[in-house]
C-alpha cells in the first residue's frame, strides 16, 4: 500500500532556506516519490540521493515532516535512516546470524539470551580474547545468577587481548587544539605500555595497588592506563575536570598510592591548570607528563615528570590474574553524597568490545572518536572497543566544539563518532560542522543523556544520513543494556533492542510489566558489576526489586524508558535521585550538599527536568531562603553556578532556581523531589 503524504509545498522549502528554482524541483521530486511508494522507501532515496549536507537543515527537517506526515504511530516514530544490501550483508550481526543459522535479528537477540553460554563463547571465539589458561566453565555452578563467576578457572590479562592487529597499524590518531598531529602503531602503543608497566614497577608499585589517572585522552593517557593494568595494578580513573575536593575524595576512597597527570589542559584556546589542582588536592605521589605550557608548575617534593619516569626497556608480558580480579575503578554518583566506587575487572573489557563489535558493527581498520575521558567509563570503553576490535583509536586533545574538532574527524576518516546529546545541540547552534565532511562516519554513537529527536535528525544529516546508535547502559555494565543496531530502522533518538546477551523488562508503579516504566535488567549477562568498593552491592542493584525468571530478583539501574510502536524504545530520564548533566552521573544529594553552605540558604534540593521537546536534562535547584535573607532566584542563581563550578565541575550549568517556602516531604521526612520535578514541568496556571 503505497503512502500519499501532504503536498510538497514549494513555500516551505523557499522558507526554510532554498531559492525558488531548486525548490519546485526538489518538491517534484519529492511528490513523485511519495506517491509511487511508502513513506519509508520515499524517504530512504530522497536522503541517499537527493538531501546534500550544504542544504540548511531545515529543508531536511521540512522535507521529513512532509514525508511521514501521515505515518501511523503503531509503526513507531518514523525512521531517518533505513539498512540496505549491501550495508547489512557486510555488519558482524548479520555473520553472527549465518554462523548461528538465524533468519532474523529478533530471532538471533532470543538466541543469545536463550543460549547464553552458547553465545559468550563465540564472543570469546570472535573478538578474540587471548586467555593464558582457559576456563573450565563458561559460567560456575553455585546457581545464583547474581554472582554467575564468569570463565571460572581461567587466567588472563585483557591487555592481552588488546594487541592483536598487525604491529604497523596505526593504534592511535591524536590532533590537539595547537595542532600537532601525532600517531603511534600497535607496536609502538605496546612498547610505550611496556616502558609504563617496567617504570611502574621500579617505583615499587605492586599488584593490587591502586594508581590514579588524573589527565585528558592522550596517547600517554593510554599507555599509562594499559601499563597499570598490565602490572595487576588497579586503575583509579578521576576526570581531568573535577575541582581538588572532588579529586581529593576519589583518591580517598580508593586507596591510591600514585597519580598520573599533566601540567595543563589546553580547552578553547586556554591553559587550564590540571597538576596544580591535583597538588591542592593533596595527592599521592605524582608522575607529570609535560605539555606545551608557558611555563611548568613547580614540582612538590617527590613529584617526577614523565621522561624521567619511563623505564628504557620496551617489552613486558601481562600478568596473568584471574577473570574476576580488578582493573579499574570508577565513579558514579548513587543516591546519597558520596560517589559509588565501581570495579571494572578482566571480563568488563569484553563486555564493552562485544558492544562495539556487534552493536556498533566495528571492523579491523575502522577509527573511533569520542570526546570523553579516562574518569568516565567511555573512556575505558573506547580503549577497549578500539584496540579488541583492531581498530584505530582518533583522540582529539582540546574542545570538541570548534570547527578544529569538525576538521580533526574529517581528516583522521573516522568511521564511528560517539557523543553527548548536549554537545550535538552546541554543534547545530554554532554551524561549526559546516563544510566539513563526514560522510566517511559509518554510524554515531549516543549516551550520557536522554537524546533530542530534532537534534540527531542534524545529526545524521550532516553524514549523508548515518544511523545514530543510541546506547543506555552504565559505568557498572561497562556498556549498554539498550540500543540499536545497523540492522534495523534507526529513528531519531530511539532504541531498538536489548543489547545482545541481555534481557531487560520495564514495569510499572505496581510493579507489573507496562510499555512505561522502569527498566530491570534480568540477571545474569557478562559484564554486570558484582562488587562496590564503598556501597553494599546487592543493596543498590537487587534489594526490594520484583522476582524475575526462577525467582531471581531483577536488577535495577534507574532508567525510565517507554516502548513505542514498531518495536523501538524511547529513555524518559532517571527515576531516582541521580541526573545526568552533559552526560556525567551526579546525585542530587552531591549538588545540594555545596549549595547548602550558600549564604541564605535553609534547605535545597536538586532535581532535572525534561526539556518539553526532549533530550538532555536540565539542572534546577528549589531553594528555601533563610527568613532573613531578602535574596532572590536571580542571586541564588548565580551563586550556586559559582559554588558549584569551583567544589564540582565547571561543566555542570544551573538551568534555573526556584525560591520556594517549604520542601514537599513524605511521611518519613525524604524530600519528594519527584514531586518538584513534575510540578516544574507542569507550573500551575
Amino acid at each position: 500500500m503505497t503512502h500519499v503524504p501532504t503536498h510538497m509545498e514549494v513555500q516551505k522549502l523557499i522558507a526554510a532556506g532554498m531559492d525558488p528554482a531548486p525548490a519546485a524541483a526538489l518538491a517534484q521530486i519529492v511528490d513523485r516519490l511519495c506517491r509511487d511508494s511508502t513513506a519509508a522507501v520515499a524517504w530512504h532515496h530522497l536522503a541517499q540521493e537527493h538531501l546534500r549536507t550544504d542544504q540548511p537543515f531545515a529543508v531536511h527537517a521540512c522535507i521529513h515532516g512532509t514525508v511521514f506526515a501521515d505515518w501511523s504511530g503503531e509503526q513507531g516514530p518514523p525512521p531517518a535512516w533505513l539498512p540496505s544490501e549491501p550495508e547489512t550483508a557486510n555488519t558482524n550481526i548479520t555473520a553472527l546470524m549465518r554462523q548461528v543459522g538465524c533468519g532474523s535479528y529478533d530471532e538471533l537477540h532470543a538466541w543469545s539470551t536463550q543460549q547464553s553460554e552458547r553465545f559468550w563463547q563465540l564472543v570469546l571465539d570472535r573478538l578474540p580474547i587471548v586467555m593464558s589458561t582457559p576456563p573450565h566453565a563458561l559460567r560456575g555452578t553455585d546457581g545464583d545468577p547474581r554472582r554467575p563467576a564468569w570463565l571460572a578457572g581461567a587466567r588472563l590479562n585483557i591487555v592481552s587481548s588488546c594487541f592483536q592487529a598487525p604491529g604497523d597499524q596505526t593504534a592511535i590518531v591524536q590532533h590537539g587544539e595547537n595542532g600537532a598531529v601525532r600517531a603511534v602503531t600497535y607496536d609502538e602503543l605496546q612498547a610505550l605500555t611496556a616502558r609504563v608497566a617496567h617504570g611502574l614497577a621500579a617505583m615499587g608499585v605492586l599488584r593490587g595497588d591502586a594508581v590514579t589517572v588524573c589527565m585528558s585522552m592522550t596517547i600517554e593517557a593510554v599507555a599509562v592506563y594499559l601499563g597499570i593494568i598490565a602490572i595487576g595494578g588497579v586503575v583509579v580513573s578521576i576526570a581531568d575536570s573535577f575541582a581538588p575536593g572532588e579529586i581529593a575524595r576519589r583518591n580517598t576512597i580508593s586507596g591510591s598510592t600514585l597519580v598520573f597527570t599533566q601540567d595543563h589542559l589546553l580547552r578553547g584556546g586556554k591553559q587550564l591548570p590540571l597538576y596544580a589542582r591535583v597538588a591542592e588536592a593533596g595527592s599521592p605521589r605524582a608522575v607529570v607528563v609535560t605539555g606545551d605550557a608557558d611555563e611548568d608548575t613547580p614540582r612538590r617534593n617527590g613529584d617526577i615528570d614523565w621522561e624521567a619516569f619511563l623505564a628504557r626497556a620496551d617489552a613486558f608480558i601481562p600478568v596473568d590474574a584471574d577473570p574476576g580480579d580488578t582493573t579499574n575503578i570508577l565513579f558514579s554518583s548513587g543516591t546519597t553524597g558520596d560517589p559509588k566506587a565501581i570495579p571494572w575487572t578482566h571480563l568488563t573489557p569484553i563486555r564493552a568490545a562485544t558492544d562495539a563489535h556487534f552493536h556498533h558493527d566495528i571492523h579491523a581498520g575502522d577509527v573511533l572518536a569520542w570526546p570523553t575521558n579516562l574518569g568516565w567509563m567511555m573512556g575505558p570503553w573506547l580503549i577497549y572497543a578500539s584496540l579488541i576490535n583492531r581498530a584505530t583509536m582518533a583522540l582529539y586533545d582540546g574542545a570538541p566544539t570548534t570547527v578544529d574538532f569538525a576538521r580533526f574527524v574529517q581528516d583522521s576518516g573516522v568511521t564511528m563518532l560517539g557523543l553527548v546529546p548536549s554537545l550535538v545541540r552546541v554543534w547545530r547552534e554554532s554551524g561549526c560542522l559546516d563544510g566539513c565532511d563526514w560522510r566517511r562516519i559509518k554510524a554515531f554513537s549516543s549516551t550520557g543523556e536522554c537524546s533530542n529527536a530534532d537534534d540527531m535528525l542534524f545529526l545524521m544529516s550532516r553524514a549523508g544520513y548515518r544511523p545514530v546508535i543510541e546506547y543506555c547502559g552504565g559505568t557498572e555494565i561497562g556498556g549498554g543494556y539498550i540500543t540499536g543496531t545497523l540492522v534495523q530502522p534507526a529513528s531519531p533518538a530511539t532504541f531498538t533492542t536489548p543489547a545482545l546477551g541481555t534481557t531487560i523488562t520495564i514495569l510499572d508503579d505496581a510493579g507489573q510489566p507496562a510499555d512505561e516504566g522502569e527498566l530491570f535488567i534480568v540477571p545474569p549477562t557478562l559484564g554486570l558489576s558484582e562488587t562496590l568498593l564503598n556501597r553494599d552491592h546487592d543493596t543498590v542493584y537487587y534489594a526490594n526489586t520484583p522476582p524475575g525468571p526462577g525467582g531471581c530478583p531483577l536488577r535495577r539501574h534507574g532508567d525510565q524508558m517507554h516502548r513505542l510502536g514498531g518495536g523501538f524504545f524511547r529513555a524518559q530520564g532517571r527515576i531516582d535521585d541521580t541526573m545526568n548533566l552533559g552526560g556525567i552521573k551526579i546525585s542530587s544529594a552531591e549538588i545540594e550538599r555545596v549549595v547548602s553552605g550558600l549564604a541564605g540558604v535553609h534547605e535545597t534540593a536538586a532535581v532535572a527536568v525534561e526539556p518539553p521537546d526532549g533530550g538532555p536534562s536540565r539542572l534546577v535547584l528549589y531553594i528555601v531562603a533563610e527568613n532573613s535573607a531578602g535574596l532572590g532566584a536571580a542571586h541564588f542563581q548565580r551563586a550556586a553556578q559559582r559554588t558549584i563550578r569551583s567544589q564540582l565541575n565547571p561543566l555542570f550549568r544551573v538551568h534555573d532556581v526556584v525560591v520556594i517556602d517549604a520542601l514537599p516531604r513524605t511521611a518519613s521526612n525524604k524530600v519528594m523531589r519527584r514531586e518538584l520535578r513534575r510540578a516544574y514541568a507542569e507550573p500551575s496556571s
